[in-house]
């Protein structure tokens, strides 16, 4: 398995105005073709765990106990999820914690390999001076990531990412699935002080999706007819390592 690579025509300095003026930015071609091509697949074949709150409590459930958790205790759980909805904040998608195994020292290649691999991409060198260069921030020192996966009816309801003691400086999202139609939901909504959407983002493939910490946003929900899966690696970037 060779390296991921960033696309070689990537211009952070071009991109500056626009970062320094929104706070955000909608980035295409951050990899090149072919790697962004194996990340999606990678992103096919892992191990998802469904992520999500049931009164106030976080739960990271693997999807092959999910299919076998007896029905009245499933129903219990989409019940909890549509009040957290309806009430506050609330999210259900689908995860695996790439840098939380890897922090942990469990490296396990296989299957997650390019899954490492983008973890190892986002911490190298070259990406970190990219946002270095892109924001005109020098703090920038570290990536955690996740794989998510949304699938019809899932969501992520409003927040603003502020979380002490995380030195979160921006959050990004590395969009990983083709053919997504901007109708089928699952798009980043920028949220303004009057309750309106200032921007929305759809999850074009191979795309980043950069913003400035805090700032409030959600992903609407999928639609219930989609039968395609919205894949992405999602995370922050800090101003410190973890431990």
């Amino acid at each position: 398995m060779s390296a991921l690579k960033l696309d070689p025509g990537l211009d952070p300095a071009a991109a500056k105005p626009l970062f320094a003026r929104f706070g955000r930015l909608h980035l295409p071609a951050l990899l090149a073709t072919p790697d962004a091509q194996r990340l999606a697949e990678a992103l096919k074949r892992a191990p998802w765990s469904r992520t999500f709150l049931a009164d106030g409590k976080g739960y990271d459930v693997p999807r092959a106990d999910y299919a076998v958790t007896p029905e009245e205790v499933r129903r219990e759980v989409e019940a909890a999820i549509a009040r957290g909805g309806r009430t506050g904040f609330q999210f259900d998608f689908d995860t695996w914690r790439i840098s939380d195994f890897l922090e942990a020292g469990q490296r396990q290649g296989g299957a997650v390999a390019e899954l490492e691999a983008a973890y190892d991409l986002l911490n190298s060198p070259a990406f970190l001076d990219f946002v270095r260069k892109l924001t005109g921030d020098e703090r920038p020192a570290y990536c955690d990531a996740q794989a998510t996966r949304y699938r019809a009816g899932q969501f992520l309801t409003a927040h603003d990412d502020e979380l002490a003691g995380k030195d979160r400086l921006y959050a990004y999202v590395l969009n990983l699935t083709p053919g997504w139609r901007v109708e089928w939901g699952g798009l980043l909504l920028f949220h303004d002080a009057d309750g309106h959407v200032a921007e929305a983002y759809a999850p074009k493939f191979n795309t980043l999706n950069i913003f400035r910490v805090p700032q409030w946003h959600s992903v609407s929900q999928v639609a219930s007819y989609v039968d395609q899966d919205r894949l992405a690696i999602t995370g922050w970037i800090r101003g410190s390592k973890p431990g």
